[in-house]
């Protein structure tokens, strides 16, 4: 680990001495990608600058203790072992940090709910769960901007799909990929009896345009009038965007704005996404195994999570974590879940490193 940390110190220091420069800003696209890789390595080099400063305290109350001095050795003992106890959690916080960073963890990130098994009851949570993601984007200071969706008539979602714009949107998010299962008594319920409804959710990175190229020649662009529930027309012209990549088959749809200018804008975002995770998928295909080892794979049909309205309860199955407070956590309080699915994966990557 210490050779690693050199040379993270070295680059570090080499990349200060390159912005510090007259010449740096004369290619701003060079400029913003040393800056960008500043950044990242600034958390390691302070982390490992303050690991050598302990290390050199306890150097010197070693020193101090051995020179047989009564006065003053347990002062000595108490800072060698005060000195140990910090050298151990630096320790530990430096192999997170020097752990390989996903490189889409500061995107902003396209989030896609499809109501599942369960009908009407199934749209109507698919609304709860669209709800509880554009709070807790608000909480963090995320915006939420509506691509397309397709609303039924008792105000639940057969699939909405929205933009989270925010620095590190998908590092929080990253892991709510997949199936969400909820029991419940549903309002469209009589009886009273307990119902297990699906929904399924897909995050994906944002992909930016100097990442993936589209060709205007790959593309069907096709409009027609955007319909809210019931099939109500909510304009009057053909303002909704149907965009097709035909070497994929993607099909990617908006029709949220009134403007056809600014569907085909928002459209073509969560196409560059959709191709670009398809890409990262294909090259993923051979660790698959190693994937599967950790805490969730991606996978949209992989179950993971349990909302249960009779226990007020819910539970992630990947890391067996059951919170008691599920009003407040449909409410945006996703921090305790994310934070432990987080620290898991880091768990299991540490594991790997080993």
């Amino acid at each position: 680990m210490t050779d690693k940390l050199n040379a993270v110190s070295k680059k570090f220091e080499a990349l200060e001495a390159r912005l510090a420069s007259s010449d740096a800003v004369s290619d701003m696209n060079e400029y913003k990608r040393l800056m960008k890789e500043h950044k990242e390595l600034l958390p390691v080099y302070e982390k490992y600058s303050e690991y050598k400063r302990v290390e050199a305290s306890l150097s010197e109350a070693r020193e101090i203790l051995s020179m047989g001095d009564s006065e003053l050795k347990e002062l000595a003992e108490a800072e060698i072992e005060e000195s140990e106890e910090k050298l151990k959690v630096i320790e530990e916080e430096l192999k997170i940090l020097l752990l390989p960073k996903d490189a889409n963890d500061d995107k902003s990130v396209i989030v896609e709910i499809r109501g599942g098994a369960g009908g009407e009851e199934a749209a109507l949570f698919a609304a709860s769960l669209y709800r509880m993601y554009s709070m807790y984007s608000e909480s963090k200071g995320f915006k939420t901007e509506i691509i397309n969706s397709n609303e039924t008539e008792l105000g639940g979602y057969k699939e909405i799909s929205f933009m989270i714009d925010g620095v590190g949107a998908f590092s929080r998010l990253k892991f709510e990929s997949g199936v969400h299962r909820v029991q419940r008594v549903p309002d469209t319920e009589s009886g009273g009896r307990i119902h297990t409804s699906t929904v399924t959710v897909a995050v994906l990175p944002e992909a930016e345009e100097i990442e993936f190229e589209i060709n205007p020649a790959d593309l069907q662009i096709d409009t027609y009038r955007a319909s809210g529930a019931g099939g109500q027309h909510v304009n009057k012209t053909e303002s909704a965007i149907r965009i097709t990549h035909i070497p994929t088959g993607t099909v990617v749809e908006c029709q949220d704005e009134r403007s056809q200018h600014k569907n085909r804008e928002k459209a073509l975002r969560v196409l560059r996404s959709k191709i670009c995770e398809r890409m990262q998928s294909e090259a993923d295909a051979e660790i698959a195994a190693t994937r599967k080892n950790q805490v969730g794979t991606g996978d949209r049909s992989e179950r993971i999570r349990t909302y249960n309205f009779p226990q007020g309860r819910v539970t992630d199955h990947r890391i067996g974590l059951t919170i008691y407070k599920l009003e407040a956590f449909l409410n945006g309080a996703l921090d305790e879940m994310i934070d432990a699915l987080i620290t898991a994966d880091r768990l299991e990557k540490l594991k790997e490193e080993a």
